[in-house]
């Protein structure tokens, strides 16, 4: 299920770079620009023993917004980043062909190309950063992210921690 993940915030990644450079993947699916979320992602998936029977992909990419009217943190468009309009329809031509190029080597069994560039593309994939977590906040820095999925940090005290979704979160930077 996690490379459904990763192949879809890619294909959005590269898109999304099309137009703006700083792009990163927020674990688990969370667009950024910069210390800014750009895109959120949804993935539903409807389970049939082991494997995946289908899947609803929902994709809210900032594009004309001029202002957020929400009690989002820290949302940004393209045009607030650009000072431009872009046409939805081009970059959803250009999501899909993107989309569908990483879903090819997902099939030519290309498991290892999209997780390294997966982990290349992280948010905060260098140094020690800001988190929380159910027994407090603490610094720690990203080790990798498992096949599964797992989010792995080690800490300022060398040790390891796994999350799963939703087990930790990043904490703004001052």
């Amino acid at each position: 299920q996690f490379y459904l993940s990763q192949l879809i915030s890619l294909a959005v990644k590269d898109t999304l770079e099309q137009y703006v450079s700083d792009i990163s993947i927020k674990w688990p699916n969370d667009i950024y620009w910069k210390k800014k979320k750009i895109c959120g992602i949804l993935i539903e998936n409807n389970l049939y023993g082991p494997r995946i029977s289908q899947s609803i992909v929902g994709i809210g990419i900032n594009i004309n917004q001029e202002t957020f009217r929400s009690n989002a943190v820290n949302p940004i468009s393209l045009y607030q980043i650009t000072g431009k309009v872009y046409d939805r329809e081009s970059i959803l031509i250009e999501f899909l062909m993107r989309a569908k190029e990483y879903y090819n080597i997902f099939k030519d069994n290309g498991l290892d190309l999209i997780s390294q560039r997966y982990s290349e593309a992280l948010y905060r994939k260098d140094g020690y950063h800001p988190y929380r977590d159910k027994n407090g906040e603490f610094m720690a820095k990203i080790t990798c992210i498992l096949p599964s999925g797992t989010f792995v940090l080690t800490d300022e005290e060398g040790i390891e921690r796994h999350y799963e979704f939703q087990e930790v979160t990043y904490l703004p930077e001052e």
